[in-house]
């Protein structure tokens, strides 16, 4: 049996600027998100309500869930394509550049490195973080590209 025909619903992927593969540049970043916030809590910097008492930039980030159901349901009832996603994802490369990465980081690299004993794990948290970035600005380029091409 192909994966395809075990699928529960049909993606929407003829009549519509969405492919099947632009589906795994939802997966991978949502994979990707969910072991950093996991990470957060296991090195215990940066985290927020539900997990301490404080609302913070972690707190907010977490509402990405929801606007990724949304979006999704969104999807999946045709009411949005790949210009919509193509801007979801922009931003979202965005903020986590900025909150990662930029001179004004609120988690700079040495906030998700330094925690942990060996430094191998800090890397691989880090590289974690660089996946989840490049992941969201890959799969903006291509739902632009999916965009450009069936509206072009």
């Amino acid at each position: 049996m192909d994966v395809e025909d075990s699928l529960p619903i049909e993606l929407p992927t003829t009549g519509t600027t969405l492919t099947r593969t632009f589906y795994l540049f939802v997966l991978v970043p949502t994979v990707l998100g969910a072991a950093h916030h996991v990470d957060h809590v296991v090195r215990g910097n940066h985290v927020g309500w539900p997990i301490t008492s404080d609302v913070n930039a972690f707190t907010y980030s977490l509402a990405i869930y929801p606007l990724l159901a949304i979006s999704l349901y969104l999807t999946l009832t045709r009411r949005v394509e790949a210009g919509y996603w193509a801007g979801f994802f922009a931003f979202s490369a965005g903020m986590l550049a900025y909150f990662h990465v930029s001179p004004w980081a609120v988690e700079p690299p040495q906030d998700v490195m330094v925690p942990y004993a060996n430094p191998v794990v800090g890397s691989l948290a880090f590289g974690i973080v660089l996946a989840l970035i490049a992941s969201v600005v890959v799969g903006s380029v291509y739902a632009a590209a999916l965009w450009y091409r069936n509206d072009g």
